[in-house]
């Protein structure tokens, strides 16, 4: 018998298995940006970046896998969902936020959240009914009610990386580019709430009085991590702005609420009110580093999914799982966006109403990935029986498959609904009037009188108007170092400078 000394090795083996780990990683990384860059280059749209990346990894821990070296890479790449949820995750949304222009945003920020908030909530239920009634009637294998859910919530989760980064070369509608950037961005917050809300229900088996609290306990999750960030409006210089975004992420997440809802927020008003109190080499820098960490944090995200979906045990024998997986979640997601469409567009005058084509691309780009993933890799330590492990096992085949063949097939399917192109000749001091009219204009009335509802919308958006006044008038003067925002260096980001989110100028 070996003692653990012999099976360790000697220290400086130990660090020589480091470095080669660390430099394979690093390798992959060059290796993924090059790739990439070759492909944008090329304009070659059936093998996006992340996809890639994503082929890149399989290809590497599936050679590890057949190769006598496979311990020491698993234990080079020991990665852990609080890992993912601590360090990788916090900068993509940042720079999300950040980055991102308001005005399309916030104009169809009530589409947004009801995509993100009832549609996740109604696409989670819908799967997780299904696949409980799938195991009713032997179609796959039978798992506890709960567990559907917690399964249908987690795989709920959208990431059109992919697919955004494909909108962007393109240029695609920009209503419907925010409208896609804004419903993943709050989609993830909304399905690690449901998940962790489902979670609790599981571990507490709650009663009628305990339902409450756990409803409670959601909202609180939720709605309350946007509050988590308004101590942010100070005269920052660079290692506090850096520092600042990381400090509201771990709040919001010390206090069991939102940390992606309150980072996103976070970037929105320290870019809004924050960055233009500092000197232009502050201001380029801190561009630039958000950029590159949340450039690095994505690859590295799609590189370690496609190594690990090589290298880990998987339960394929309930293939029929996966394949009712599958059809479940395309019909859970067909009824969240032409339902919740269909809500926003009773409330909407016609010439703002989301037209058909882009609701067919909107149920196109709900593609799974790095938040199902990690949600899938903690419910193999959350639930017992190998349940966990089956449920990972079909979200891993949902990744790859909707990665690989559906951000592959994005730019024929915006060819094919004729959505590609919008995004160049709209600007966003003209209200995209022309480009299917999301974006409310000054005079937004629909001839429907004794409408309480819409006139009840309309004093909503007088109000927004107002708040706009106010913060144009006396916020951005107090808070910032210039008398109002330079609204056309703002105007000029339209498109996202990283493949997540945000807008650059075309």
């Amino acid at each position: 018998m070996k003692n653990s000394t012999a099976d360790k090795g000697s220290p400086g083996q130990e660090q020589q298995a480091a470095g080669v780990g660390i430099l394979l990683q690093i390798m992959m990384l060059v290796l993924s940006f090059v790739v990439g860059h070759v492909l944008r280059r090329h304009k070659f749209y059936y093998l996006p970046e992340a996809s890639a990346s994503l082929l890149i990894g399989l290809i590497v821990g599936g050679l590890a896998n057949i190769s006598d070296t496979e311990t020491s890479i698993r234990a080079w790449f020991n990665f852990h969902e609080e890992f993912f949820f601590l360090f990788l995750l916090p900068p993509i949304i940042f720079q999300s936020g950040f980055s991102l222009s308001p005005k399309p945003f916030f104009s169809n920020f009530g589409a947004i959240v009801t995509f993100a908030i009832l549609g996740t909530f109604m696409a989670s239920v819908v799967t997780g009914v299904l696949v409980y009634l799938g195991g009713l009637m032997y179609l796959m294998y039978r798992l506890p009610f709960v567990e559907c859910l917690m399964f249908g919530a987690l795989i709920s989760a959208t990431d059109p990386v992919t697919v955004l980064s494909i909108f962007q070369e393109l240029g695609t509608d920009m209503n419907l580019y925010a409208l896609v950037f804004g419903e993943s961005v709050l989609n993830d917050a909304m399905a690690i709430s449901l998940y962790r809300t489902m979670s609790l229900v599981r571990s507490n088996d709650p009663s009628g009085q305990n339902i409450v609290m756990v409803i409670v306990r959601f909202l609180e999750t939720f709605v309350g991590s946007m509050s988590a960030d308004i101590d942010n409006l100070q005269n920052l210089e660079c290692c506090l702005f850096v520092l600042f975004p990381y400090f509201s992420y771990m709040l919001a997440e010390g206090l069991s609420l939102s940390g992606i809802v309150s980072i996103l927020f976070t970037g929105i008003v320290m870019k809004h009110y924050t960055y233009s109190n500092l000197s232009e080499n502050s201001q380029r820098f801190v561009s630039a580093f958000f950029h590159l960490i949340s450039s690095l944090a994505e690859t590295f995200i799609f590189i370690y999914m496609g190594f690990d979906i090589a290298m880990e045990k998987h339960s394929w024998s309930h293939l029929g799982f996966i394949l009712f997986s599958i059809l479940f979640i395309a019909v859970a997601r067909a009824a969240n966006v032409f339902s919740c469409a269909y809500l926003v567009n009773l409330v909407r005058p016609a010439y703002r109403q989301i037209p058909l084509k882009h609701q067919k691309a909107l149920c196109y780009s709900g593609l799974r990935g790095a938040m199902a993933f990690a949600l899938a890799l903690q419910s193999v330590h959350d639930l017992q029986e190998g349940h966990g492990q089956i449920i990972f096992t079909a979200t891993t085949a949902i990744v790859v498959l909707t990665v690989l063949l559906i951000g592959g097939s994005t730019g024929t399917m915006l060819e094919a609904l004729q959505v590609v192109g919008d995004g160049h000749d709209a600007h966003l001091g003209e209200g995209f009037e022309g480009n299917n009219g999301y974006v409310p204009t000054a005079c937004d009335e629909d001839g429907t009188p004794g409408n309480k509802f819409r006139m009840k919308l309309s004093e909503f958006r007088k109000s927004a108007a107002s708040f706009s006044e106010l913060d144009r008038n006396y916020l951005t003067p107090f808070f910032t170092s210039q008398n109002g925002d330079d609204e056309d260096e703002e105007e000029d980001d339209l498109m996202p400078s990283s493949r997540r989110g945000g807008f650059r100028g075309l």
